[in-house]
């Protein structure tokens, strides 16, 4: 690539070592790095020639020390625009939202994974995502892990759950389809925590976060002196695992040597590390996930069908969200009480002009998109409620108004306003809570009379009186 061509990130951290490693990542993808080791330093550097042709900046917390925030904030002010990345070892939801409301694009918790760093880098300087408003941020919040707690109602998604619980209670292997931010990872959580194997240990690898010279090693492991570099036994995380679950993510990324290997693993149940004429019986389920449809890799000739066959006795399919979404407004009320727990922020309701707007948006991130947005909406909302005017850069996207009355039967959930702005009857307002109730858990009259916390004789008392067929 050429020096002209090159992006330049400023990296202000003041440990080699890391520097080093954030360098020759972010070198995979074109960019070249200017280190500063101290905020003095990072600012005079902006007015360089490197520094006035900065694409992007990324700060360790602990170089700043506690002016991490008011550093951001002066970079901000000078470069309004620039994407800032922070790096901490704190997961703690309070610095995320000081940060952000200083101005961070984004939050890495350490160790960040080189995938997760560069994906990152990648969205927080894609020129078509308008002043940051839709990228996707890091997860700060602990995921659920109970099939009860995931909020969906659309049929293609209540169908994936149902799989997901069946199979959970098998020992047998799962392969999860699904466009990334689809909730494949807390699908493979939630299964473990509910099978047989759930106090045995469960461990999460993303092959495209792996260097492909690795992958060996770190599955089956190997032997001192297997290979130039191999000074100490490692052991596989198939042998680590046994008795428990491991969960491979983006398992289309293996290449044809690798997949013959695991072919022949889980065919056998013999674990060889690399430098080893011998071999470890193991009994340890697998779960993968993938953001391709395997099935198309198997026609194109570039995935192993017998390998393909044994990983997916169960192939469970998460739709993404522009194929449901009516479930957007059950899903943003969800994750802004799970976003009011979070220390800094508060509780906020949102209004109906907001759902209609963010239903309008395909969501190409799918779930996850939209909790960062809404997220980043709750730092920076001053009232009760999120409004349409609390999204601003998706309303310049879609590039025109949204009805702020969207119809009771778009799926923007329950109206609680009139046209003209007042309260509907409390009556009214209840046979609507009813009927998508009714909706939600398929007719199932006892689950709907328990989750609305009443017996199901006041339920048929409550739908005759109101009016409602329970079968609609």
């Amino acid at each position: 690539m050429a020096q002209s061509d090159q992006r330049i990130l400023m990296l202000i951290d003041d440990e080699p070592a890391q520097c080093r490693l954030i360098s020759a990542l972010a070198a995979r993808e074109g960019w070249r790095t200017i280190v500063a080791q101290d905020p003095e330093t990072a600012v005079a550097m902006l007015g360089t020639r490197d520094g006035m042709q900065l694409s992007a900046i990324i700060l360790d917390q602990w170089v700043p020390g506690d002016d991490t925030c008011e550093l951001i904030a002066e970079l901000k002010s000078r470069r309004p625009r620039m994407p800032i990345l922070m790096l901490t070892t704190s997961a703690s939801p309070l610095l995320a939202v000081e940060a952000m409301r200083a101005g961070a694009t984004d939050y890495l918790v350490k160790p960040v994974a080189p995938d997760r760093l560069l994906e990152a880098l990648r969205r927080a300087t894609e020129r078509e995502a308008p002043r940051n408003e839709l990228q996707p941020l890091t997860e700060k919040m602990h995921a659920v892990l109970d099939f009860e707690s995931m909020v969906g109602a659309a049929p293609s998604f209540r169908t994936a759950l149902a799989q997901a619980a069946k199979a959970a209670r098998s020992h047998g292997n799962v392969l999860i389809e699904g466009e990334s931010g689809t909730g494949k990872e807390m699908l493979l959580r939630a299964m473990h925590a509910a099978s047989p194997r759930a106090k045995a240990p469960l461990r999460i690898i993303n092959i495209a976060s792996v260097p492909a010279n690795s992958v060996q090693s770190v599955l089956f492991g190997h032997e001192p002196n297997a290979f130039p570099g191999a000074f100490d036994r490692q052991i596989g995380v198939f042998q680590q695992l046994d008795g428990g679950t491991l969960a491979l993510d983006q398992i289309d990324r293996l290449d044809a040597a690798m997949q013959e290997k695991l072919h022949d693993v889980l065919k056998s149940g013999i674990v060889r590390p690399v430098g080893t004429s011998y071999g470890f019986k193991v009994d340890t389920r697998l779960l993968c996930s993938t953001d391709i449809p395997i099935d198309q890799l198997v026609a194109s000739g570039t995935f192993r069908a017998d390998l393909f066959a044994l990983l997916a006795p169960t192939r469970i399919q998460l739709p993404p969200l522009r194929e449901r979404a009516g479930d957007i407004p059950a899903l943003a009320r969800h994750f802004l009480a799970r976003i009011g727990d979070q220390p800094g922020l508060r509780h906020l309701s949102i209004s109906d002009g907001a759902l209609a707007l963010l239903g309008s948006y395909d969501w190409p991130g799918n779930v996850r998109q939209l909790q960062a947005v809404l997220f980043r909406a709750a730092v920076h909302c001053d009232a009760q409620t999120l409004a349409s005017e609390s999204f601003p850069q998706l309303s310049e996207l879609l590039g025109e108004p949204v009805s702020s009355a969207p119809s009771l039967h778009d799926g923007v959930g329950v109206m609680l306003y009139t046209a003209d702005g007042n309260l509907r009857p409390l009556e009214d307002i209840e046979a609507d809570v009813i009927r998508l109730a009714i909706g939600h858990y398929r007719g199932r009259m006892t689950e709907v009379a328990r989750r609305l916390g009443i017996g199901r004789s006041t339920l048929y008392r409550k739908l005759s009186d109101l009016g409602i067929d329970s079968a609609a």
